[in-house]
């Protein structure tokens, strides 16, 4: 069952903030458990559609454009919920996962591919993914983690295209 975040949380977020919607990715961030996945799921058809029709560079474009975004939203974001890295941010998400897709078919089981490798990273944080989240404040650290993720993801992804799996 989707849940959504407590009410006094919820209390500190002005909803007329444009940094509201977009750290929370519409909304994705609000929602339990997982806002992170949630994120991801939210982000999965824009960059479906980037890849469709812009191809690999607009996807580029859109994450690198979403990554300056992001940097402005999540500042705006912590200072509303007085939060250091909320787990309602979820436009770090959103880039790392258009990050893990550069590689990726337009194929359902690579679509897929790209989102578990992506949400394995994000969640295990290996080194030096794990090293900058603990190191990283601010804007910064909350966006850079999940663009580590989202490349991790991605050289797996042509390591098994490389060898013939994907």
């Amino acid at each position: 069952m989707i849940k959504i975040r407590n009410h006094d949380t919820l209390r500190r977020l002005d909803f007329k903030h444009p940094a509201t919607w977009v750290a929370t990715w519409g909304g994705c961030g609000l929602m339990q458990p997982g806002p992170g996945t949630w994120g991801t799921i939210g982000g999965l058809p824009f960059g479906i559609i980037l890849l469709m029709f812009g191809g690999i560079p607009a996807l580029v474009i859109a994450a690198a454009i979403c990554f300056v975004i992001g940097l402005w939203a999540s500042k705006h974001f912590e200072k509303m919920v007085r939060e250091k890295d909320s787990g309602m941010i979820v436009i770090d998400e959103v880039v790392g996962v258009w990050i893990a897709m550069i590689p990726a078919l337009l194929t359902p089981v690579s679509i897929l591919l790209a989102f578990v490798l992506f949400r394995l990273f994000d969640i295990f944080k290996p080194f030096p993914i794990s090293w900058l989240d603990k190191r990283l404040t601010g804007p910064f650290g909350v966006m850079i983690d999940d663009v580590l993720a989202g490349i991790f993801a991605a050289l797996v992804m042509i390591g098994l295209r490389y060898v013939g799996l994907q």
